[in-house]
């Protein structure tokens, strides 16, 4: 979609980052050290610094505590840590249990590691997770479940009980949870992010993967962490060690920086975002589309029945980029198979106007389309 979206000079609305680079302290930072150096091989696992920023993250926001030394590993990108969590944790023939409509690396990643992905749906319009799928979807053959806590595509926040009934059954059969909680800081409406790591038992069987590019809107600079206990960090940094083996370490020393930022940043943050959301959400549901809830993210889901667009999202999503100059996603795009295809996903992590000019090129061919109907 991003392509069509250049090909046709369409607002993208598409592809999931901001259009403003983050803190301008953070590159600060990034730049004086780029100079200053060194910039040779940084620690595999990561700098110091950083790992202890993590750590001191970690216990300022969720009352964990982690040792940065043996539990912390930094990595080129929450996509990278991914890769090195399922090579290293999934064996061929495991069974991973993974939630749809799901980010999508997910289902390759699972594949290529030789494992046997199992699919549990939640469902528009609140995505409730059913907790008797989940259940059935657990076996002894179960090796992990991954999970993106608040979740892309759907914008939803597992809920207490939700968190609480995956624990439960990765206790019960033994599993390792792969928690990918990229979007930690990015939830609205005063809640706030409860890792499934802070919950009874699950301290010791799972790993949690961060990212600054989310945290800090520099999704270029492709700097991620995972927190896990030794044991499970180990053999995820060994796969780390023969992927990328380690990130540029000016960017690394921003992150650390950023981290130790005020609790007023993220809350601004938070509050920056939310307002967007209520720009765009406002915009489309007069328009006529059918806004589902957004708890977190960058992403609104839209159903378009009553608009009379197409048939299926991918035909809406192409009739869009190509004639109103506005570029969505389709969600069937976030599912294995079978996918539901009566909904859109909008990016509304975008400046004002931009938001503006999306909302001002579907309303008037929207308006043109019902009148040629007409």
């Amino acid at each position: 979609m991003s392509r069509l979206a250049k090909a046709h000079n369409a607002v993208n609305l598409g592809q999931g980052f901001p259009d403003v680079d983050g803190p301008d302290d953070i590159r600060e930072v990034a730049a004086r050290t780029l100079m200053d150096g060194p910039n040779q091989y940084p620690p595999m696992l990561g700098l110091p610094d950083l790992r202890e920023a993590v750590a001191e993250s970690n216990r300022r926001f969720y009352g964990l505590e982690i040792d940065a030394q043996s539990e912390v590993l930094v990595t080129s990108g929450a996509t990278e840590a991914l890769a090195d969590c399922i090579m290293a944790l999934v064996s061929p023939g495991d069974e991973v249990v993974l939630v749809e409509p799901l980010y999508d690396c997910y289902l390759p990643l699972v594949r290529r590691a030789g494992g046997i992905p199992v699919r549990v749906r939640v469902s528009p319009p609140e995505w409730q997770l059913d907790t008797q799928k989940l259940r059935a979807a657990f076996s002894e053959r179960t090796k992990a479940i991954l999970i993106n806590n608040p979740m892309n595509p759907t914008a939803k926040v597992f809920s207490a009980a939700e968190l609480q009934c995956i624990a439960d059954l990765c206790r019960e059969f033994d599993a390792y949870a792969i928690c990918d909680e990229v979007y930690e800081h990015l939830v609205f409406d005063g809640a706030a992010h409860r890792p499934l790591m802070a919950l009874d038992g699950m301290r010791e069987r799972t790993v949690r993967i961060g990212s600054a590019g989310k945290t800090f809107s520099l999704t270029g600079w492709k700097v991620g962490y995972v927190t896990g206990p030794a044991r499970l960090i180990d053999p995820v940094a060994k796969a780390h060690q023969w992927v990328t083996f380690t990130t540029p370490p000016n960017l690394q020393q921003a992150v650390a920086y950023g981290l130790r930022k005020d609790d007023s940043y993220y809350q601004d943050l938070a509050r920056y975002l939310e307002a967007k959301r209520d720009r765009m959400a406002r915009g489309l549901q007069a328009l006529g589309f059918s806004v589902l809830p957004c708890s977190a993210t960058y992403f609104l889901t839209c159903g378009f029945e009553e608009l009379g667009l197409g048939d299926n999202d991918v035909d809406v999503c192409e009739v869009l980029v190509k004639q109103a100059g506005v570029a969505a996603v389709p969600v069937s795009a976030f599912y294995g198979a079978d996918a539901p295809t009566g909904y859109i996903r909008f990016c509304f992590c975008k400046k004002d106007w931009v938001i503006d000019e999306a909302l001002a090129r579907l309303s008037a061919f929207l308006t043109a389309a019902g009148g040629e109907s007409a």
